[in-house]
């Protein structure tokens, strides 16, 4: 094994000899498995380990995974250096990048709705340290880390996923395993050690990275790109960006489709999807308080007449009530049923993302 690169100072860094730069993510039932993962890696793995992991406003994550790995495990600090024998957590609002030898935090455009996002740390994972690179996707809803799994194929690295049967929410390693040539699948708890003895092998030759991936590299780190530079990720779709509601650009990844906004939104297909169910839900939470309110103002209306004498008033703002309560009904009965596909699996991850919002 060759050993990675040594500093001035004393610290190491990646070395493009092995397979130097680990990056994992991870979404709804995701810290389990890493707990897991990190627990198994050795105090003198010869890689650098970074993790996302969609997360609300606070996490806590650093702190939990410490408390079982043999590794330093910290929050990513923008412009800091990359040393081997680290964990680097991407903290809450700003996605994980690498470049060079050191990680940037940006406020970029969300990605399959979340910020951080998978797909950006492993796109740029993939540009600055190549064939270097393991990339690891563990339980997860939708399919954030399918596109960047790609991405660090394509430029000569490995892909790993967790074994869909050992997820507590499949959906991200079923779409992995889907659209990108994944190298193992492996129950949680193999995968520290599996991790360990891919670390310690010789990379192969790093393959020159497709423009698509520089660019859309370069959107998450919030360079400039213009509507033409958008333009050449895919052709213009009828759909409008559920974040922005600018138009969408569709991409097709390989069998995986996939679209971007003029703005640099990113979604996979069933990403838009979900996206969509979200704001129908607002519109029709939104609706049913509306015609609740109306229910009640006219039925308070019309007992007030009634308390006048006003008969004809007090039969119409009557009539007006029962008629906005029968909108109502209808709309509980829709939410009804959405909750009932909810429950049975269908839609399932919308509560998440809402909170997962911001």
């Amino acid at each position: 094994m060759s050993p990675a690169r040594e500093t001035a100072t004393g610290s190491r860094r990646p070395s493009a000899r092995n397979r130097s730069v680990i990056v994992i993510g991870a979404s709804a039932g995701g810290v389990e498995a890493l707990n897991k993962v990190v627990s198994d890696l050795p105090a003198d793995l010869p890689a650098a380990v970074f993790i996302v992991v969609h997360v609300g406003q606070v996490s806590y994550l650093p702190g939990i995974l410490q408390r079982v790995a043999a590794l330093k495990t910290s929050v990513a600090e923008n412009g800091a250096r990359v040393e081997t024998g680290n964990i680097y957590v991407a903290p809450p609002g700003a996605h994980l990048l690498l470049h060079d030898d050191h990680m940037m935090l940006r406020r970029g455009p969300r990605e399959n709705l979340a910020r951080p996002a998978i797909d950006p740390l492993f796109r740029s994972a993939a540009l600055s340290y190549g064939a270097s690179v393991i990339g690891v996707v563990l339980s997860g809803a939708l399919s954030d880390g399918t596109a960047g799994l790609r991405a660090i194929k394509t430029v000569g690295g490995l892909a790993v996923v967790q074994h869909p049967k050992d997820a507590l929410v499949p959906s991200m390693v079923e779409s992995a395993l889907r659209y990108a040539e994944i190298d193992h699948c492996e129950p949680a708890a193999k995968l520290g050690g599996l991790l360990a003895k891919l670390a310690a092998q010789p990379a192969g030759e790093t393959l020159p990275a497709p423009p698509a991936v520089r660019l859309e590299a370069a959107i998450a780190a919030q360079e400039h790109a213009s509507m033409q530079e958008a333009d050449r990720l895919g052709e213009l779709s009828v759909f409008t960006c559920p974040e922005c509601h600018g138009p969408l650009w569709e991409i097709e990844d390989g069998d995986m489709l996939r679209y971007r906004c003029h703005t640099g939104h990113a979604f996979t297909a069933d990403a838009v999807m979900e996206a969509q169910a979200i704001e129908a839900d607002e519109i029709l939470w939104s609706l049913l308080r509306t015609h609740q309110q109306r229910a009640e103002f006219a039925r308070r209306a019309a007992e007030r007449e009634r308390t006048k004498d006003r008969s004809g008033l007090a039969s119409e703002f009557g009539k007006r009530a029962r008629e906005y309560e029968a909108d109502a009904a209808v709309i509980e009965r829709i939410l009804e049923s959405r909750r009932a596909q909810a429950g049975n699996g269908a839609g399932g991850e919308e509560g998440k993302q809402k909170e997962s919002k911001r």
